[in-house]
């Protein structure tokens, strides 16, 4: 983060509030961050008896068994959202794990979906081909009005109306097709619609799975898959990239809104732009040096953003010499002449091709680079290759981890996905701005904390993800942690409670032989309803002693209504990332209607 606390938030920055991701080898971005800041290959090799595809293809010399696998592709967790079983084995992979990505989403920013009144755009990428491979199409003439639901389900068009839908939203709903490019282009048109003021938020990603599941791929000698499984970005021995499955969501709104808000802010969107090859592309499918450069410069005059101050170019980097020289060389033309003064590094070594989510990997890894103030390796980076002429451009292979000092004084990425068909995308960030100075937590003030679930087992989970959190964080504030669990979450039937005076008594009561001022749903005490004042939204405590908060703990873990944001009115709190509900879910597919 920026040193200064004194910032002007420009009306075309968008913060970044809230992430998901679940991608090879991490389920969490937290996880995935460990991925990258330990150099580790999360891309697969493959057994022939885990591989569903043709026999004849699986002996194929030619054939390469490493995949990118998404262990959670067939599990979903429906009972959260109010879906049946029949609906949720209708729905493609895709549209499940996009629907519970926007819901970690916009649980990490601290939002309920319950006390939402603003218009939320829906923004999301998937692969067409998914619904086909998933199950044939509905046949309604012969299937008659229930087909009418399953279609619903079945369609890619449907993903982003769906996740509003079973979210209790309203707002925009698109579903975005442009091929790997797809998750950039979401972000683009989510950004537009805030600045636009068409939404007041707005979740933006991809979800890609590539069916069967899990898969190897054919090696073509000159094309952009792998000839051994491994993905090398800039190395001159590099063969291409392994496919892989994922999903990538991110809560958007603009900066000046999300400060005033009190939310946290991952990073800033300072500029997004889109363009096409079309007609004018060296090869249909290659990137074409003069439009992609063209992309990238326009990001970057969009926001504002003079080339010299962005340090960080997360690139496409398929790791095929060819791609990787062509946007090298795109790239250069758009920061100019400067030198050596640029990280460039490349997520695909680690997570292989995530097609239309594949720019959503390398989004969260710069944007967690802006927040951690770290640059990760570009794993299997050997033999830097010298057809790329790195000391004659702005770039600097990111080949070991390393603090992350810029010379310009402040920290900016630049992302680029491009996607097969002549789409180019690029994204420039910038690291958050300094919170505003604060005084002291009050110490020893009882404060409320709240969680609820759908039963008890993941209650009982929810406890131990939230102490284990706080026990890694201790920098965390308990007037934080409360003011996101009160008012960032969906209240759901069983509940527990905690009146706290410190961090250290929130942990002790999350832990499984708490003993104090805690209640559950299952063994609270009594509570006279009539004693409570009444605002429209909920019971309010008499007070804000402990005794007060112990009597409207234990209403509300037994079914009445609280209203926390006048718990809230002294303003103290901010939301802070906190872990998001732990779904419960379970096998759905099916391969006919």
């Amino acid at each position: 983060m920026t040193d200064s606390p004194e910032q002007e938030y420009d009306p075309g920055d968008v913060a970044v509030i809230g992430m998901s991701l679940r991608a090879p080898g991490a389920r969490t971005k937290e996880q995935f961050w460990d991925v990258l800041v330990h150099g580790r290959e999360t891309v697969s090799f493959l057994a022939k008896e885990d591989i569903h595809v043709d026999e004849t293809l699986i002996h194929n010399p030619s054939y390469v068994r490493a995949c990118g696998v998404l262990d959670t592709y067939d599990r979903f967790d429906p009972s959260v959202f109010g879906i049946s079983d029949r609906m949720a084995a209708a729905m493609t992979p895709e549209n499940r794990l996009y629907l519970e990505s926007a819901w970690e989403s916009l649980e990490d920013g601290g939002y309920d979906p319950d006390r939402l009144t603003a218009e939320i755009g829906m923004y999301g990428a998937n692969n067409p081909q998914t619904a086909a491979l998933y199950s044939s199409p509905p046949d309604r003439a012969s299937v008659g009005p229930e087909a009418i639901e399953a279609s619903l389900a079945w369609s890619p068009d449907s993903m982003t109306s769906n996740a509003l839908y079973y979210m209790g939203l309203t707002g925009e709903a698109v579903t975005v097709a442009a091929v790997c490019a797809g998750f950039h282009y979401a972000v683009h048109l989510a950004c537009q619609s805030l600045l636009l003021g068409q939404s007041d938020m707005a979740i933006a990603g991809g979800a890609m799975v590539r069916l069967p599941h899990p898969r190897g791929h054919l090696w073509e000698e000159n094309r952009i898959l792998s000839k051994d499984g491994h993905c090398r970005p800039f190395d001159a021995n590099g063969t291409g990239s392994a496919l892989s499955s994922g999903v990538v969501t991110l809560l958007l709104k603009p900066l000046g809104r999300a400060v005033a808000d009190r939310d946290h802010v991952y990073a800033v969107v300072r500029g997004s732009a889109v363009n096409n090859n079309g007609v004018s592309a060296m090869a249909y499918g290659l990137a074409q040096p003069e439009r992609l450069s063209a992309c990238i410069a326009a990001a970057m005059e969009v926001g504002g953003v003079s080339p010299d101050t962005v340090s960080m170019y997360e690139a496409n980097g398929l790791g095929l010499p060819v791609t990787d020289e062509l946007e090298v060389h795109a790239a250069t033309m758009a920061f100019g002449k400067r030198t050596a003064t640029a990280s460039i590094g490349g997520v695909k070594g680690n997570v292989g091709h995530g097609g239309v989510v594949s720019g959503g990997f390398g989004t969260v890894k710069a944007a967690l680079a802006l927040y951690h103030r770290t640059l990760p390796a570009t794993i299997n980076l050997t033999e830097v290759n010298q057809d790329l002429d790195f000391p004659n451009t702005p770039f600097v292979p990111q080949i070991e981890g390393a603090a992350w000092e810029p010379e310009a004084g402040i920290r900016r990425a630049g992302i680029t996905s491009l996607g097969g068909g002549g789409y180019n995308a690029h994204l420039v960030l910038e690291e958050p701005p300094a919170p505003a100075g604060r005084a002291p937590e009050e110490a020893g003030r009882p404060r409320l904390a709240t969680l609820s679930a759908m039963d008890d087992d993941a209650l009982a989970r929810q406890r131990t993800r939230l102490r284990e959190w706080l026990e890694a964080r201790p920098e965390l504030r308990l007037d934080d942690v409360c003011f996101t669990l009160n008012l960032g979450r969906k209240v759901m039937g069983r509940r527990w409670a905690a009146v706290v005076r410190s961090r250290e008594e929130l942990i002790a009561a999350l832990s499984d032989d708490a003993r104090g001022p805690v209640a559950s749903t299952a063994a609270a005490p009594r509570t006279d309803p009539g004693s409570f004042s009444r605002t429209d939204d909920g019971i309010v405590p008499s007070g804000q002693d402990a005794p007060a908060l112990t009597d409207l703990a234990a209403a509300w873990v037994t079914g009445l209504q609280v209203d926390f944001d006048a718990l809230h009115r002294d303003g103290a709190g901010r939301r802070v990332p906190l872990p998001a509900y732990p779904f419960q879910p379970r096998r759905f597919w099916r391969t006919d209607w």
